[in-house]
């Protein structure tokens, strides 16, 4: 078990910003634990400066945009649950837009943040700017459009307007028309090497919280046909017979970063009228099939069982074979047979614990069987760590991250934003529906689901 000094080690050079203080793991609420833990990793590792989130730590990192966006929407969960105070997560949300509504945007490849109001998916974590050639992309601009807008509903306060004026200036900047391919579907990215990614968002993906956005956008948005266009290939996507039928993908974060900020309970859109049930159902049933997986074991991996399951994009051991079994680095990983499914033995533990809303009376045996079995191997300073693969158990290779282990094989010594920010979200709208209540009020959420088809429930 580890000890309060270890807990703490390096959260002291914060800039000023006292971390969050943290006990051993307690028997009786594991899963506030997690969630305690997985918000100090984003109060303790962001900028304070300028809000950036680094994209893992403690491997030395640049900044993702949209860790960025999951810890603007991870500062008010550590208000309401008594972490930090409201001054403290007003001044570090301000910090964050600030920064963004000041940060060079233009064409040119190098000295800027962004363009046409989108930014880099990776920017230096200190000056902002783009790190070398990664791209301009419209998913990753969207999930920090989507904390900020967030964060615009929740400070509502006379002396917050600065956050609200700042977010909507932001989000109102996106030109989502010039990321629109003539199919009428969004292009996943822009170089100014080499002009747009070919391939655009479509199916059924995360995608759905940018054409949500796009549509909803005070300028610049795009129309139903986008939409439309977006769900056209859904017919490839559906899985199951019956009660367990469902849109699938096979990295589990498709179902979850939508729903981390959108309430999709009792509101559907086309597709979903169609089906005769919802997305948040569609997410339960595809969290079934996850477990369901697992039991199945189809690979032949060890650990994977009733409780130990959960595949997503995530650090990996490395790229190499051994014994005639591919690994991987890091990979999107999901079932075989899925659309991009891919297995190699690697547990992502957030792939389950942010599935909580969804399915909690499986959801909460399999987090408190990943901490009775595999414990402080996988389970540290922020809760669990990225991934780890009981498969691998090779000594004598090289791993790209993290350490082989007696009781767990690899273990990732890292964390990730964008596999922590689902499981504070996640939990916190499963404990109180604190996100998604806010999320409702707010007008683009309203008009982006509207425009997209969305009808019943909560919108009626």
């Amino acid at each position: 078990m580890l000890d309060r000094r270890q807990l703490l080690l390096g959260a002291a050079a914060l800039g000023g910003c006292a971390p969050v203080m943290l006990d051993a793991a307690p028997a009786t609420d594991l899963i506030g634990d997690v969630q305690r833990r997985t918000f100090a990793f984003f109060w303790d590792r962001a900028n304070p400066s300028n809000g950036l989130m680094p994209d893992r730590w403690p491997s030395p990192s640049f900044s993702s945009i949209a860790a960025t966006g999951f810890a603007l929407t991870a500062y008010p969960v550590g208000v309401e649950r008594g972490w930090i105070t409201r001054a403290q997560a007003r001044e570090r949300t301000l910090a964050t837009l600030r920064f963004f509504w000041t940060a060079p945007q233009g064409p040119q490849a190098s000295g800027v943040s962004g363009y046409k109001g989108f930014f880099y998916h990776f920017i230096d974590v200190e000056t902002g700017l783009r790190f070398r050639q990664c791209e301009l992309s419209s998913i990753d601009t969207a999930l920090l459009v989507a904390g900020m807008l967030f964060a615009a509903q929740y400070f509502d306060r006379s002396d917050e307007a600065e956050i609200r004026d700042l977010a909507h200036r932001i989000y109102a900047r996106c030109d989502w028309r010039w990321f629109q391919k003539a199919d009428k579907r969004v292009s996943m990215g822009w170089h100014p090497e080499s002009g747009f990614i070919e391939r655009p968002w479509f199916g059924y993906t995360e995608g759905q919280i940018l054409y949500i956005l796009a549509l909803g956008a005070p300028d610049l948005a795009l129309g139903r046909d986008a939409y439309d266009a977006w769900c056209s290939t859904y017919p490839d996507s559906w899985r199951g017979v019956g009660k367990d039928r469902h849109l699938a993908f096979g990295p589990h974060m498709a179902h979850q970063y939508t729903q981390c900020w959108i309430d999709l309970r009792g509101i559907r859109d086309k597709p979903m009228r169609d089906a005769g049930f919802d997305y948040f159902e569609n997410s339960r049933r595809a969290t079934y099939a996850q477990r369901a997986y697992a039991i199945a074991n189809p690979g032949k991996w060890t650990g994977y069982s009733e409780d130990i399951w959960g595949l997503c994009p995530c650090d990996g051991p490395a790229d190499v074979t051994i014994g005639g079994r591919q690994f991987y680095g890091y990979a999107a990983r999901g079932p075989v047979g899925l659309p991009d499914g891919l297995d190699d033995g690697t547990i992502a533990p957030t792939a389950a614990v942010a599935s909580l809303p969804f399915a909690p009376e499986i959801v909460e045996p399999a987090t408190r069987a990943l901490y009775a079995r595999y414990g402080s191997a996988i389970y540290g300073q922020y809760g669990f760590f990225d991934s780890f693969n009981p498969s691998f158990t090779a000594r004598d290779v090289p791993v790209q991250h993290g350490r082989v282990t007696e009781t767990a094989g690899w273990v990732d010594s890292d964390y990730l934003g964008l596999d922590q920010g689902p499981i504070v979200a996640m939990i916190e709208n499963h404990r109180s529906g604190l996100i998604w209540k806010y999320m409702r009020q707010s007008p683009a959420v309203r008009a982006g689901l509207q425009r997209a088809g969305f009808t019943g429930g909560w919108l009626g």
